[in-house]
C-alpha cells in the first residue's frame, strides 16, 4: 500500500523534525547532558534552586486525601519491579531462540529528573516514580510489539487507539495470500542490526 508508506516516512520525519525542535530548547536552558547526569551551569542552578519549594512546606500543603492516596500509588512499585524483573527474563530467555533483537531498557526507562535544581526531595521522589512507572511501560509496549510482529503481525478489523510504531507495518486483516510471505519479512526485519527497524507492509 503505497500510500500508507508514504503516510508511514512523513510521520517519521515529523518525529525527526520535533526532535530537532526539542533540541534547540535544551540550548535555552542551558544544560549539558553527561554520561551519568544532566549538568547545568553555575548561574542556572543557583537560579532553579530559588524556585525550589521548600520541603516542609510542600509536605504539609498536602491535602489528607493525597496523604490517603501515596500508599496506594506507591505500593504500585511492587509489581513494576515485579514485571521489570520478568522482561528481563523472558527477553533473555526466549528473544534469542526466536532471533529476535532485544530491546534496551535504557532507551526507556530514563530517571534524570532528579538532576533539575527546582525540585525538592519528595518532588524528585514523585518524579522518579513517574519516570519509572511510564518508561516501564514504553519498555514492556516494545518488547510486547517486538514479539507480536514475531508471532501474530496481522493489523485487527477494528481501529485500536494508540497504536505501537510497529503495527503500521503490519499485515492487512484478511489477507491470506500474503501472510506466510509477510510473516516471513516481518520476522526477518527483527534479526536486522538496527534496533529500531519498522518494516511497512507490501
Amino acid at each position: 500500500m503505497p500510500h500508507i508508506d508514504e503516510l508511514i516516512d512523513q510521520i517519521r520525519v515529523l518525529e525527526e523534525e520535533m526532535q530537532a525542535e526539542y533540541d534547540k530548547k535544551r540550548d535555552d536552558f542551558e544544560f549539558v547532558v553527561g554520561q551519568r547526569r544532566i549538568q547545568f551551569s553555575r548561574e542556572v542552578t543557583l537560579l532553579q534552586r530559588q524556585s525550589r519549594s521548600g520541603l516542609l512546606r510542600y509536605v504539609t500543603g498536602a491535602s489528607w486525601l493525597m496523604w490517603l492516596t501515596a500508599p496506594l500509588i506507591y505500593v504500585g512499585l511492587v509489581p513494576m519491579l515485579l514485571l521489570d524483573a520478568y522482561i528481563f527474563v523472558y527477553q533473555t530467555l526466549c528473544f534469542p531462540v526466536y532471533g529476535i533483537q532485544k530491546a534496551k531498557r535504557s532507551d526507556y526507562v530514563i530517571l534524570d529528573r532528579g538532576d533539575l535544581p527546582y525540585l525538592n526531595a519528595v518532588e524528585k521522589l514523585n518524579c522518579a516514580y513517574c519516570g519509572y512507572g511510564n518508561g516501564l511501560a514504553a519498555y514492556f509496549r516494545e518488547v510486547s510489539a517486538r514479539t507480536e510482529q514475531y508471532w501474530c503481525p496481522i493489523k485487527h478489523a477494528r481501529r485500536i487507539v494508540a497504536a505501537h510504531d510497529r503495527y503500521p507495518g503490519f499485515l492487512e486483516y484478511g489477507d491470506a495470500e500474503n501472510y506466510q510471505l509477510g510473516l516471513e519479512r516481518l520476522r526477518g526485519a527483527l534479526r536486522q542490526a538496527r534496533d529500531d527497524s519498522l518494516v511497512a507492509a507490501p
